[in-house]
């Protein structure tokens, strides 16, 4: 009898020794927990997206219209206006000046109210409605990090507002641009509201906003009380930036005499008023030309010799935008580091409590 040898069949590998498709060692879990996190959170938000793209989409085609059609339509009514000289009766374009005037009044306005639209919604919608909810809660507990939460929060909605309020900062220079020393009416380049929404700083206003808005979400966890907070705060950051501008850029000085109505140099004034025999300078009396007995008087009585102003000409457009701009997103970087340090000593107390029960 011989003896026969048993070939046993492979075993199938056992539960506790198979590797799970969820296990955090798993090389597909983490990769695809990011985009599955920006899906939910794209999803979650989708009225905000669709609402933002036709914000943006609106105010873009209208700027558009007011730089090509109304631009050239003003700009006519100006020449007909000019070519008129000093004739009793002149027959020119009156509504389209008037039409321009009015629009580029309301383009202005819509793109300087971006950042506090963007603000509002942060505060509201972002971090604070889903705390309230408790929606954040939910997310924690499905393989997302509060700090990867937060950041996701952070980062996508950053990369829309910049986009799309670049495009409209972006459509407005070009509207001025196109009406600059076509209409006589134009804002100048230094006009408060044409400075603020004619460059980048509404971009990083907006992009302040938002990180105000997360933190105030935070710290409420309430929806109302952080619209109102965030909101108050980006305004007074705005508030802030219009009165540093003109001390944000070294100046032009420029002396000039007392002839003149008003100081000498067209641009952002940052200081101005009459310089005295012995180099002083002195607060601007506003009396105007010493042509005038009345005011020669009064520059006698200060020793004045002449008129002084410390400004921005043209030339300091950009140098002003960029520095502005860049003080901003320094003061936007202050909130999104407050965030996260909210955010994980709240859920490290959490933790703590739920490991010592």
């Amino acid at each position: 009898m011989t003896a026969r040898t048993l070939h046993s069949a492979p075993s199938a590998p056992s539960a506790a020794s198979a590797p799970s498709a969820a296990s955090p060692a798993s090389p597909d879990a983490r990769p695809s927990a990011r985009p599955r996190q920006i899906r939910w959170l794209l999803r979650l938000h989708r009225p905000a997206l669709y609402a933002w793209a036709a914000l943006v989409l609106v105010l873009a085609a209208g700027l558009l219209w007011l730089g090509g059609p109304l631009t050239d339509a003003a700009a006519q009514g100006w020449r007909q206006f000019n070519a008129c000289g000093t004739a009793e009766t002149c027959a020119y374009d009156q509504p389209a000046i008037l039409r321009y005037r009015d629009f580029y009044l309301y383009a202005t306005i819509a793109v300087l109210a971006v950042p506090f639209l963007v603000a509002a919604w942060a505060g509201t919608m972002l971090t604070g409605r889903e705390l309230e909810t408790g929606t954040a809660g939910l997310a924690w507990t499905q393989s997302v990090t509060p700090a990867r939460w937060l950041a996701a929060r952070l980062l996508v909605p950053a990369a829309l507002v910049t986009a799309g309020t670049g495009l409209l900062a972006g459509l407005h220079h070009y509207v001025w641009s196109a009406g600059r020393g076509r209409i006589d009416t134009a804002k100048s380049w230094y006009d408060s509201s044409t400075f603020f929404a004619n460059g980048p700083v509404p971009v990083a206003l907006a992009l302040t906003g938002l990180a105000v808005g997360a933190l105030a979400g935070l710290l409420w966890r309430r929806s109302l009380p952080a619209l109102i907070t965030s909101v108050a705060a980006t305004g007074g950051v705005f508030v802030a930036l219009h009165w540093a501008l003109p001390h944000l850029w070294p100046t032009v000085h420029r002396v000039s005499s007392l002839k003149l109505d008003t100081p000498a140099g067209v641009g952002l004034s940052a200081h101005s008023g009459v310089v005295t025999s012995s180099g002083e300078q002195l607060p601007q009396p506003w009396c105007g030309s010493s042509v005038s007995p009345q005011c020669r008087a009064v520059y006698e009585k200060l020793d004045a010799v002449g008129y002084f102003r410390d400004y921005h000409p043209f030339s300091h457009h950009w140098p002003l935008q960029l520095t502005a701009t860049a003080v901003v997103l320094a003061l936007g970087a202050l909130p999104t580091l407050a965030a996260f340090r909210v955010l994980r000593a709240r859920t490290g107390a959490v933790r703590g409590m739920k490991t010592a029960a």
